[in-house]
This record gives structure tokens, sequence and C-alpha cells, in this order.
């Protein structure tokens, strides 16, 4: 994430890429849940200021902020990067994850979002704002993740939404 937010009442506001996007209380998260879509349909959800995951146009994770660290895809892998500030400067610190890390990630990234999408189908949920083109994103978000979750999540090639 380019800026950090730690304010997140201002997502739903300033998150201008992300033509159509939702704020949700649900019940299962202290902070509100926003999730949006670009253009092209690819989706961002973002679970209070962490977990974040953001997903390319064919439902690939490409980026996520979790725990204080930023996870990225790289050439279908994933990679975790962390700051490590110092007095006089900040160094980005990236590792790759294990296959064990990379699995753990992936599964709970599909649990949020099964826990998601189960709050939704079971009507736990308010809408607290949204922002569209006069389409109903409650329901394109139950879409979204019913497609999505028919399967385990799937890496993107590159961190970048295309």
């Amino acid at each position: 994430m380019g800026k950090q937010q730690s304010d997140r009442e201002d997502l739903l506001r300033e998150a201008t890429a992300l033509v159509r996007r939702t704020e949700l209380k649900i019940g299962r998260w202290t902070d509100p849940v926003v999730v949006g879509f670009r253009r092209d349909g690819s989706a961002s959800f973002f679970f209070g200021v962490s977990p974040v995951y953001q997903f390319n146009s064919t439902k690939q994770i490409r980026r996520a902020f979790v725990d204080d660290r930023l996870i990225k895809s790289v050439r279908g892998e994933l990679m975790s990067m962390r700051r490590e500030r110092h007095e006089d400067r900040v160094d980005l610190i990236s590792s790759p994850f294990s296959a064990e890390e990379a699995l753990a990630f992936l599964q709970l990234a599909w649990d949020d979002l099964r826990a998601l999408q189960k709050a939704l189908t079971d009507k736990q949920f308010a809408v607290v704002g949204q922002i569209s083109d006069g389409a109903d994103v409650v329901s394109e978000v139950q879409g979204w993740l019913a497609s999505a979750l028919l399967e385990p999540i799937r890496v993107a090639a590159q961190p970048n939404v295309r």
C-alpha cells in the first residue's frame, strides 16, 4: 500500500480508484470492512487496517497487507516486505514466502473472505456507506465471492492490477 492509512474512516471517500465501493459493519470485525472494485472488476477487501487483500481482474491475489507486512506477488510467488526504520533511513526488507508460509497465508485469506461471504449470505451486516454508479455493490461483492471461492486462491504473476 503506497500510503499507510491508520484512519480507515476516510477510505470509502478517498479510494477513488475503486469506482464501486461499500463500507460494511459486520459483528465479527471491530473495524468496518470496505470492499471496492476497479473499472476492470479487480477487487480490494479492507478488513479494517489489517488484513487487506487486493486481487486482479482474474481473481488472483496480487497484494496484501497483514500484520504490518506488505505481501506482494512476484513472478507468481509471494514476497513479504517490511519496513525497518533507522535513525537516518528506512530499509525495505524483502523475503520470499516458503511453501508452507504461502499455503498458510492463502488459507488465511480464503478463511477471511469465506467469513465475509457467510456474513453477507446470512444478512449479518449493515451498510455504512456506498459509492457506486447505481450498482448494488453488496450484490457485486456476493457474486465475486461466490465465483472466487469455488477454488483455492491463486497468486498473480505480478503485484500491479494488470
